[in-house]
């Protein structure tokens, strides 16, 4: 009698073990980011990391750049029995791959920071994104500069009244890269100013790459530059690099230069002056959003998650201008 009933209860552990073992324990989620080394990322991956104590147990997973690499990750902590996803592709356009395999092994799957193509992330009623519209920052960026103008005619340095501009780019192809390319120049034009685009240079993001060619562009076109525009505050910051080497930033030699995230280290630059404004990607905020999604999707109970999700797949966390005269 005490085998037969030392048995049913084997049975019935067995048999409910998958969920009575998430109610008592917390649930193990993949967090894959394209590469470390990016400085807006580590922001993110530290607040999902803060967020999850007492949540999730989190493994951080790093891509170094090869969407192969990746997908090895994502599809060895599915067989390993993960609860959810969060992934920051390296291609956002093969992320119907990493949907349909989080479809197989009927886990939701959250991407972060670069957005997947809409057909890609519908194909599953559990897949989410978790970013901000590119369009708004890239318009930001370029009110900034339009403002700046406004209030410093002379920045117009030849005077022919058309903005000479030196856009430093992302990675090609980013959906980031792309549209805050396009708005920050669209804003400009709102704004009534003629435009002349002297080069548009691509850095990937990375800050002693901007700094590089931001060098030979000086060396190519001197003081015809009249502003820079850059995807990101790293590259922004690269851009500084080489106007100081070029003697910019003292005796009055100010370039305008503005970037996008507000990162630790472009707040010091606005303090000390060489940048002119950023617009907030709320790394805090999309952390938040991120866990908490994560979270809510494994259990299905989404009663107390505090950001509004569109069209049942997005979450968008605003973006904010930050200048000197803003930061707090």
């Amino acid at each position: 009698m005490q085998m037969r009933r030392a048995l049913c209860v084997f049975l019935l552990l067995c048999l409910f073990w998958p969920t009575s073992a998430l109610a008592y324990r917390l649930p193990r989620i993949g967090l894959f980011v394209y590469n470390a080394e990016d400085a807006f990322m580590q922001t993110v991956c530290a607040r999902v990391l803060e967020v999850a104590q007492g949540r999730a147990h989190v493994t951080l997973m790093d891509g170094a750049n090869s969407q192969i690499l990746q997908n090895d990750q994502v599809y060895q902590m599915l067989r390993e029995g993960v609860d959810a996803l969060i992934i920051n592709p390296v291609d956002r356009t093969t992320a119907v791959y990493l949907t349909r395999a989080a479809m197989r092994y009927q886990v939701p799957v959250v991407f972060i920071n670069r957005e997947p193509l809409y057909e890609d992330l519908v194909l599953y009623d559990r897949a989410y994104y978790v970013g901000n519209d590119p369009r708004e920052s890239g318009t930001m960026s370029g009110q900034l500069i339009a403002d700046y103008f406004k209030a410093h005619p002379e920045a117009d340095k030849n005077g022919d009244g058309i903005i000479q501009y030196v856009m430093l780019k992302g990675e090609p192809g980013h959906q980031d890269a792309e549209l805050r390319t396009i708005y920050s120049v669209k804003a400009l034009e709102a704004a009534g100013f003629e435009v002349q685009n002297l080069v548009e240079e691509p850095a990937m993001w990375v800050r002693a790459l901007a700094q590089e060619r931001m060098s030979h562009i000086i060396a190519s076109y001197g003081n015809r530059i009249e502003c820079v525009l850059s995807n990101n505050d790293e590259m922004a910051l690269g851009a500084i690099d080489a106007l100081k080497a070029a003697g910019y930033f003292t005796e009055g030699r100010f370039m305008p230069v503005v970037g996008v995230d507000a990162t630790a280290q472009a707040l010091e630059a606005l303090k000390e002056g060489t940048l002119l404004g950023t617009v907030l990607n709320d790394a805090i905020n999309q952390g938040n959003a991120i866990l908490l999604l994560a979270v809510a999707a494994i259990t299905g109970d989404f009663s107390d998650y505090p950001y509004e999700i569109v069209d049942n797949h997005y979450v968008w966390v605003p973006y904010r201008i930050v200048t000197a005269d803003t930061i707090h």
